[in-house]
């Protein structure tokens, strides 16, 4: 079973184009938020609240480059792309606190989980 194949010698679809899009713009706001949120400390700088943006960065960015690089495997890293850009939402928006960077993360992260569910859902190129 190949898992990879070259995108030059095809053109990658706008829907996927703009989930690429999502996946790194939720990949640094991700960043900039977790370090944001390190700057003021208490919960915002706890374990878990970083835990979750670090994560949701880092999946972010690998499912764009599976994207960019023609793996079949998108789908796969788009569903947990998906997940995890709900729960970082989701904890971006509840935290006691939580300011306009914090909220606009959240934006960009249920952006970002939305492209990815139809990414998920079997869109291969």
């Amino acid at each position: 079973m190949q898992h990879n194949h070259a995108t030059s010698t095809k053109t990658i679809s706008e829907e996927m184009r703009q989930c690429i899009e999502n996946c790194m713009r939720c990949h640094r706001s991700c960043l900039e938020t977790s370090y944001h949120c390190l700057s003021m400390g208490g919960d915002h700088a706890g374990q878990e609240h970083q835990g979750i943006l670090r994560n949701c960065a880092s999946i972010c960015a690998t499912s764009a480059e599976f994207m960019m690089a023609g793996s079949s495997l998108h789908t796969k890293t788009c569903s947990v792309c998906a997940e995890a850009c709900e729960i970082c939402a989701e904890d971006c928006a509840k935290m006691e606190g939580a300011d306009e960077m914090m909220l606009r993360c959240a934006e960009i992260c249920r952006e970002c989980a939305a492209t990815c569910r139809g990414m998920a859902a079997g869109h291969r190129d």
